[in-house]
């Protein structure tokens, strides 16, 4: 794939992804996509092969293995469906990375270990119907009680909203301080006064869930709170830089499945007497094709390794999610040009991989949040 050297740990994970994929995730992707299915016989044996926590410690229940290993799952995954990648990468960093890096023991002992193991589905609830870029405005509060917080609000975008049962929450502890004044929480779904709402019918990922979720004087324990009382926003951050790595690997898996599917498709069909393939165009298309999933996977595993080594790596993960989410919808489409008027039909897995490429470029911050990032980061490197 690179020039880089996987180590027996990430080469084992790279072959039993890839077989994974091949054997349990293809065979039901497109069905599931059509019918707006949750997989849970695939998420179930995600879970046991460590791959819904693979960055957390075996102590609890993870999969210990490192972000360049997850990143190198991702890609693999979301080749086969980019929908159970989504899945994936919404437990792996946005419900199991917050618990594991803020949380206290007593909550990893009782949140982290069944997220990490796959018994039980997470989801991470951040975004409103009118703070989505705009995270720091934040209407959902949650005032202290005695020993509990009392949530009202509504979240948007919940992706595992309708299968989740244990969620990372944000609200408002005090909205004179504003961003300052957000905290985070954990909070159990079958909590009283937590609904789920409407789920939303989606152009792609159709096979994960995505849901409105009401608060109504929903009563959490104090004692769930994560971290401290106004660190929320920090810890929203903080998680999504890492959530950003999962997201441009996803986006490289999709690509990689669309370019695969355009050339095995290009070496069959005949114009003129001989294969596509044989024309100068397409393979000028394929050559750009490549290239720009290549850099795309490059700038993926650069961000996973600068973590992995305890470096920052904001701008990096900004990067590779602008760049890869941006390749996967410059390909997709290239992938259905290369197919004619069959990539236009279902007939053909392109028209779904164009679909689900799409998602990769908004959710997790949209491509100009990541542009506002990396320049920012830029701005302050260059004197």
């Amino acid at each position: 794939m690179s020039i880089i050297t996987l180590s027996e740990v990430q080469d084992m994970v790279l072959r039993t992804a890839r077989e994974f994929t091949e054997n349990e995730i293809k065979p039901v992707a497109s069905k599931n996509d059509r019918e707006h299915r949750f997989p849970k016989e695939v998420v179930d044996k995600l879970g046991e092969l460590g791959f819904m926590g693979m960055m957390v410690p075996e102590e609890y229940e993870g999969g210990a293995t490192d972000a360049l290993s997850y990143a190198i799952a991702m890609e693999e995954i979301s080749k086969g469906c980019a929908a159970t990648g989504t899945i994936m990468t919404d437990q792996n960093t946005l419900a199991c990375g917050p618990i594991y890096t803020f949380g206290n023991e007593h909550q990893k002992r009782t949140y982290l270990t069944e997220l990490a193991s796959g018994r039980k589905i997470g989801c991470f609830m951040l975004s409103e119907p009118e703070a989505g870029s705009d995270a720091a405005s934040q209407k959902t509060t949650a005032a202290l009680d005695g020993d509990h917080y009392v949530i009202n609000g509504t979240k948007s975008w919940v992706t595992n909203g309708a299968e989740a049962e244990i969620a990372v929450v944000f609200a408002s502890t005090d909205p004179t301080a504003k961003h300052k004044g957000i905290s985070a929480f954990i909070v159990e779904m079958n909590t009283p006064g937590l609904n789920v709402g409407k789920l939303e019918d989606k152009l792609g990922v159709r096979a994960s869930s995505t849901a409105q979720i009401f608060f109504e004087d929903c009563k959490v324990p104090a004692s769930n709170i994560l971290g401290k009382e106004g660190e929320g926003f920090k810890i929203a951050l903080h998680t999504l830089d890492a959530g950003r790595i999962g997201v441009a690997a996803q986006a490289v898996g999709i690509a990689q499945a669309a370019l695969e599917a355009a050339v095995s498709y290009a070496k069959e069909r005949k114009a003129f007497g001989k294969p596509i393939s044989d024309f100068q165009g397409l393979q000028f298309m394929i050559a750009d094709m490549a290239t720009k999933i290549q850099a795309a996977r490059l700038l993926t595993w650069q961000a996973a390794v600068m973590k992995d080594n305890g470096m920052k790596y904001s701008k990096e993960s900004a990067m590779a999610k602008v760049y890869a989410a941006e390749t996967a919808m410059w390909v997709t489409t290239k992938a259905i040009q290369i197919h004619g008027g069959y990539g236009y039909t279902t007939d053909y897995p392109v028209e779904r991989y164009f679909r689900d490429a799409k998602i990769t470029e908004i959710y997790e911050g949209t491509s100009e949040i990541q542009r506002i990032v990396i320049s920012r980061e830029v701005l302050k490197e260059i004197q």
